[in-house]
């Protein structure tokens, strides 16, 4: 199956311009830190800033909680300072997902465009 994906590859990019080889090139599999990388590259870019910023205030809150759980006296003070440390983690949760989604995205995206390269390079 690797040498025919090899030869695929070689096929597409002898009919490719050298731009668009170039591009194709671009479009090859990305590792774990490049994928996250490629998160603070395009329109929203501002946004995933935003969440690592939201998450870092998240994070410290989680400490304090979990820490103030530790010194309260009466049971409904640690019920408070639980639910705080739950809805911390909570918020956590959540904001990693949408940035493990929008890699998802940006991979299918890289991978459309692979397959409109291929299909554009096979019907000349």
């Amino acid at each position: 199956m690797k040498n025919n994906m090899e030869d695929i590859d070689k096929l597409i990019k002898e009919t490719l311009t050298q731009e668009e080889a170039k591009f194709y090139d671009e479009l090859d599999e990305q590792n774990v830190f490049q994928m996250l990388g490629g998160l603070f590259k395009g329109k929203n870019s501002w946004l995933l800033i935003i969440m690592n910023i939201i998450t870092a205030i998240a994070f410290g809150l989680l400490i304090y909680c979990l820490i103030q759980t530790f010194d309260v006296e009466e049971t409904n003070d640690l019920i408070l300072w639980v639910a705080g440390v739950f809805f911390c983690f909570m918020m956590i949760s959540m904001l990693k997902i949408f940035a493990w989604m929008q890699i998802h995205r940006n991979a299918l995206t890289r991978e459309i465009k692979r397959l409109e390269i291929q299909v554009s390079s096979l019907s000349r």
